[in-house]
């Protein structure tokens, strides 16, 4: 009997660290049982500490991975990461715009857990214009939340209840809205066509952060195209990655890693 499983594509950049980006992406849709393939938009010096440097590819060779892809492969679902500047972004949506796949989930990577910037500032603009409207849905923190809407954001329920509906009403493209820069409990906000919902989790104590925003698009990414509806991709990604952080584990000197294989290896790692 010929075996078969669900594809998806990441379109994201590099961490030479492992834990966020492109490598994030591949080992969490192996953890879920899907096949990654990737197209790889910039190439980042990075680790747990920082970011040093950064390369960003040609939007032509961005396209060309996306095309060899999407040619041979069945891609069920994909995810969209760092796209490092405007060129790589309209590349991308005239990419998508072509190939019209069943889910895009949008995790507008801007700014990396350590603070240094991924992403150049006329690109905002551009992904708000012509990117946003072809995903289905879009993982902003409420930092990113705020740049697309144009204005700073606090931290206030009734602001940033307000703040998913009308990014959700504007677009017509689900909002989740992560509660990781929140103070308090790390409560992420759903808002779709079907609602909205408030995903619960209590804040885990420790710093092993490092790539989760990259975590939970992949792994609802992955979640899509193994056939799950919107809301049930959402919630099973959350609890995933709230496991994988409960697990995590330090491995350099800065933010402590995601374990995204808790499943398998348990949390005190390899049998």
């Amino acid at each position: 009997m010929e075996r078969t499983m669900p594809v998806a594509l990441s379109i994201a950049g590099s961490d030479s660290g492992g834990g966020a980006g492109i490598q994030a992406d591949l080992k969490t849709f192996s953890a879920l049982g899907v096949f990654g393939t990737t197209a790889i938009t910039a190439v980042t010096a990075q680790n747990t500490r920082g970011v040093t440097g950064v390369a960003a590819l040609d939007p032509e060779f961005v396209r060309a991975q996306i095309d060899a892809v999407t040619s041979d492969f069945d891609v069920a679902a994909v995810k969209i990461g760092m796209l490092a500047n405007a060129t790589i972004v309209e590349a991308v949506a005239a990419a998508l715009e072509a190939i019209r796949p069943p889910a895009v989930v949008l995790d507008p990577v801007m700014v990396a857990g350590s603070g240094d910037p991924l992403l150049t500032e006329d690109a905002i603009a551009v992904i708000r214009e012509v990117l946003l409207p072809r995903a289905t849905l879009v993982t902003p923190n409420v930092p990113e939340a705020g740049l697309l809407l144009g204005r700073k954001l606090v931290d206030d329920d009734a602001v940033l209840r307000e703040a998913g509906r009308e990014l959700h009403e504007a677009t017509g493209v689900g909002v989740l809205l992560k509660g990781g820069h929140r103070s308090g409990d790390a409560d992420d906000l759903l808002f779709h066509a079907a609602g909205e919902t408030v995903l619960e989790a209590e804040r885990i104590p420790g710093t092993f952060t490092h790539g989760t925003g990259c975590t939970l698009g992949s792994a609802v990414t992955a979640l899509l195209a193994r056939g799950h509806a919107l809301e049930e991709a959402v919630a099973g990604a959350k609890a995933y990655v709230t496991r994988a952080i409960a697990d995590g584990v330090q491995l350099g000197g800065g933010q402590g890693n995601l374990h995204f294989f808790w499943e398998y290896y348990g949390p005190e790692g390899l049998p």
